[in-house]
């Protein structure tokens, strides 16, 4: 046998074997479309953060951090994939700033950190006074409404991404509506605070 041969067998053997281990086929996501959803990632940044600015830093991030090597998908669902790998990296920079001293240069106190658009300065002004309150949900209902209302994914797309079931997904969701809605007609309210957990 060829050396072109085995080696085809042997790419072939090692799919096989990783599709049997996965419940089905894999395909490479690839780096040409994940450009595609940028628009939609940037808005669901937006409210993870509650900043543009931080926003654009975050979707840069994960963009350097999906493409750094191959990534393999089950679907075709890539949204729902770059979704969740957005959400794992506002985690990790939370958990760094957190760490670490927040040093802040007194030049860079005096400038706005709001940009908005010169077309359309109210639009601006609404969208980061709703991004600002999603920013300041409960992780979980703010991941659920990110997800479902700012990124477009279905319940069971949202649900795949989060490792939840649909219907805790319903929840949340219903839930951060609830607030966001609320905090909008009260700037001033403070959150409703809702024991028993996360979900319930």
């Amino acid at each position: 046998m060829s050396i072109a041969g085995a080696s085809a067998l042997s790419g072939a053997t090692v799919q096989n074997v990783t599709d049997a281990m996965s419940g089905g086929p894999v395909r490479r996501l690839d780096p040409r479309h994940v450009g595609d959803h940028l628009d939609r990632l940037f808005r669901a940044a937006w409210a993870l953060s509650g900043d543009r600015d931080d926003a654009e830093e975050l979707v840069q991030e994960t963009y350097a951090r999906v493409l750094a090597r191959p990534r393999w998908l089950r679907n075709d669902d890539d949204l729902g994939y770059l979704l969740h790998a957005l959400r794992n990296t506002h985690l990790d920079r939370l958990r760094t700033t957190r760490r670490r001293p927040s040093e802040v240069p007194l030049e860079e106190q005096a400038e706005p950190r709001a940009r908005s658009s010169a077309a359309e300065p109210h639009a601006a002004l609404e969208a980061s006074a709703l991004f600002a309150v999603i920013a300041g949900l409960p992780q979980p209902f703010r991941e659920a409404l990110v997800a479902i209302d700012v990124a477009g994914l279905s319940y069971r797309e949202a649900a795949k991404a989060f490792g939840v079931r649909e219907a805790t997904i319903t929840t949340r969701l219903h839930r951060a509506r609830a607030r966001v809605a609320a905090q909008l007609r009260e700037p001033d309210a403070a959150p409703t605070t809702i024991t028993g957990g996360h979900d319930a």
